[in-house]
């Protein structure tokens, strides 16, 4: 880069593009706040991706693709939209993996992608309500909608003949979209919430809501929240309380350190986050596993896709400009076509560079609907002697 900058403009005219920069991708993820024990394995995940594509040497006729980072807090929604600013006017990125997390996504999405035609596809960023904005078809996800998840943490709670719940939540778009999805799918299948109450995260002491939770009563506490954050504080209070001693645990807060911290605490205490099964799964963990990061982390198969469908529509579009590729999002990411597993980025950058389909397939069994969100799957996981187990998929 420091060669072109001191490149005479003679010899930038000569050179035409020969001399022209990376197309840039941003990660826009929340490297600080309240999962940030999961972000450097999301960045890991889509920066394998961006490696692949450059190791193949046939991205656009040979450019080549960096990766430009961005914090967003988790949940600070200045933050958030300074970093992304940030990426598109100083950094110039063509598109961006992230948002992390809803409420910051949905900030970025307003006010920095939608009025900068950037396309974003994010990861985890799982409330309901984004499957509604009105996005310009910049918007994409891996991960599936919460409205999904709460179906699924009903059925969970349904099977294992659970009939009264509490549910505390972090106050925020994802929190309260979560606990409202399963709220109702649970009541509507017969069961019972004694409370669906918020709680702040960064507060040292949560004596007082469990005490309210307590008293409302339940077989499990459903914890809607953040593991480095205020779901750990209700974890101990709980647990110092004596109020719970079972617990259901949904995608932000399943991850290492809920292991570590907790599983030999909660034994018996289950939950589940959006992951695949099958060839995808296990070929990601295999080169995640040699690229040096935790394959498995939360998150990190859907950011591995992120990035993927990101420079794969680039590909089908033969444009870096998102108001072009953004239209082959859908296309590359779906059938018809050759279906495209993890480490085969290579083949379908050749197929689409011969005029061929792809069906990307991608770590997390990636498939499309609607306004451009996932499907989805989940792992079921359970704390059994001390460890969190996975104990099926839904």
């Amino acid at each position: 880069m420091k060669k072109l900058l001191m490149a005479t403009a003679a010899t930038a005219l000569m050179a035409g593009t020969a001399y022209a920069d990376d197309v840039k991708l941003g990660i826009l993820l929340g490297f600080t706040g309240p999962l940030e024990s999961i972000a450097p394995d999301m960045a890991s995940g889509a920066k394998l991706a961006i490696d692949q594509v450059n190791a193949s040497g046939k991205f656009l006729d040979g450019q080549t693709v960096s990766a430009v980072q961005g914090d967003t807090g988790c949940i600070d929604a200045s933050l958030a939209v300074s970093s992304a600013e940030r990426l598109i006017t100083s950094d110039g990125v063509k598109g961006i993996v992230g948002g992390m997390c809803s409420g910051e996504t949905g900030a970025v999405l307003q006010n920095a992608a939608i009025p900068n035609g950037i396309v974003m596809i994010s990861p985890s960023a799982t409330s309901p309500a984004l499957s509604t904005v009105e996005d310009n078809g910049l918007f994409f996800r891996t991960s599936p909608s919460d409205a999904r998840q709460g179906q699924v943490m009903a059925d969970i709670l349904n099977d294992r003949g659970i009939k009264e719940v509490a549910i505390t939540y972090t106050n925020n778009d994802y929190g309260k979209g979560l606990a409202d999805s399963v709220a109702s799918a649970f009541t509507e299948s017969g069961g019972t919430v004694t409370m669906n109450a918020s709680h702040e995260d960064g507060k040292a002491d949560y004596s007082a809501e469990v005490g309210a939770l307590a008293s409302a009563g339940g077989e499990v506490l459903i914890i809607v929240g953040y593991i480095d954050q205020g779901g750990a504080g209700i974890i101990n209070g709980a647990l110092d309380s004596g109020a719970f001693d079972t617990f259901m645990f949904p995608d932000g807060m399943v991850s290492e350190t809920l292991e570590a911290n907790f599983a030999a605490s909660t034994e018996g205490s289950f939950g589940q986050v959006p992951s695949a099964q099958g060839d995808g799964p296990a070929k990601f963990a295999e080169i995640g596993k040699a690229a040096g990061f935790d394959p498995t982390g939360t998150f990190a198969p859907e950011s591995y896709d992120a990035a993927a469908l990101i420079l794969l529509a680039m590909q089908a579009a033969g444009s870096t400009d998102p108001a072009v590729y953004k239209e082959k999002v859908m296309d590359v990411a779906n059938a018809p076509g050759e279906e495209i597993l993890p480490g085969e980025l290579d083949k379908a950058l050749q197929i689409l560079k011969d005029g061929g389909d792809i069906d990307y397939v991608g770590a997390s069994a990636v498939e499309l609907i609607g306004p451009g969100e996932s499907a989805g799957t989940y792992r079921e996981i359970e704390m059994k002697d001390g460890k969190m187990v996975e104990v099926g998929f839904r």
